[in-house]
């Protein structure tokens, strides 16, 4: 069984395994694939509402996509400006935000550097220096204007953006939005990887959503309860080639054009946001364990779960009550405390 498939599989036990609301209420559900991934929505609501959820996360994923030359980014990568969706606009200018906040380790302009390493085509390979070199300083100062009237246009030329690193996380809220507008206060909703846990079951208990093991996708090491929050994950399990015994992740360090490689396995964001939630988890993983917490601790409005290859698991103190590591797995849990009083 291949990687995708495993990692399908594990997407959907998470959810129904956490789900455990049969006989309290009706359920209306959807699985079905889009952002290159499998999806899973659990609405505690109408099948209208549903359909009208997942139908809006298909149209994002036709304004978001790289590589499908109808999207709204193809058309600007290809061209350099485009007319643009409002939703386009809307994600590019938070994008651009959280990019200044995060220090640019949120940096949608990699793109070039991602292809050059195989990670769109799946034709691997290690690209020399001097490649990389070329590639990187569009990357690190390119930017996008945006005008009232939804025209765009990158600023560096040869430059080009993929919105993979939020994408799901803006998916998520718009999803969340529309079934509240629908008087729907509850459900789960797994947007591989990103999942916004809405309301609480109908049992009144808060939802618990599952961690993945970065060693075996059917699993999961741990959980976390949840209610109105957004949990997404990054990390160098989901997407890599491995090279004489050295693992290479899809994750491209903004500063250095290579994967990333400083030790971090996982990052696990929860927060009230789905955009910020995918955002932070891209970007914590750039920055690391001491980089996370130094983060973490200057803007605490969020929390974090992070999983270093030593087997070291950090986790702010916000939710330390609430995770829960499974049997088997010797993590060393770590809390990490605000130092406020």
């Amino acid at each position: 069984m291949g990687f995708a498939m495993k990692k399908i599989l594990c997407i959907g036990l998470c959810v129904l395994l956490f789900a455990g609301c049969g006989g309290y209420a009706t359920v209306s559900s959807e699985r079905f694939e889009s952002m290159d991934t499998f999806m899973q929505l659990e609405l505690y609501g109408s099948e209208a509402t549903t359909v009208a959820v997942k139908e809006e996360i298909l149209r994002l994923d036709g304004l978001f996509s790289a590589t499908n030359a109808d999207s709204d980014v193809y058309r600007l990568n290809r061209d350099g400006s485009a007319r643009i969706d409002a939703a386009t606009r809307e994600v590019l200018g938070k994008t651009q935000e959280y990019s200044v906040l995060l220090d640019n380790d949120l940096d949608i302009f990699v793109y070039p550097l991602v292809e050059a390493w195989g990670f769109i085509s799946r034709d691997y390979t290690i690209p020399d220096s001097a490649a990389i070199a070329a590639l990187l300083p569009a990357a690190q100062t390119a930017a996008v204007t945006l005008s009232a009237d939804n025209q765009a246009q990158i600023t560096e030329q040869g430059a080009k953006l993929d919105l993979g690193a939020v994408a799901k996380g803006y998916a998520a809220d718009r999803a969340v939005d529309m079934m509240r507008a629908q008087g729907v206060s509850s459900g789960i909703l797994n947007l591989g990887g990103t999942v916004a846990a809405v309301g609480k079951k109908p049992t009144g208990e808060p939802w618990r959503v599952g961690i993945s093991d970065p060693d075996n996708s059917a699993a999961y090491f741990g959980s976390v309860l949840c209610s109105d929050r957004f949990v997404a994950t990054s990390g160098n399990y989901e997407r890599y080639f491995e090279r004489d015994g050295r693992r290479y992740c899809h994750i491209i360090n903004p500063r250095t054009g290579y994967p990333v490689d400083n030790g971090t396995v996982s990052v696990t964001i929860i927060s009230d946001n789905g955009f910020k939630s995918d955002a932070l988890s891209t970007a914590l993983f750039v920055k690391g364990a001491d980089g996370a917490q130094a983060f973490w601790q200057e803007h605490p409005d969020f929390d974090y779960i992070l999983l270093d290859d030593s087997g070291d698991l950090y986790i702010t103190e916000g939710i330390a009550d609430s995770f829960r590591l499974l049997s088997g797995y010797d993590y060393t849990v770590h809390t990490i405390k605000s130092g406020r009083a």
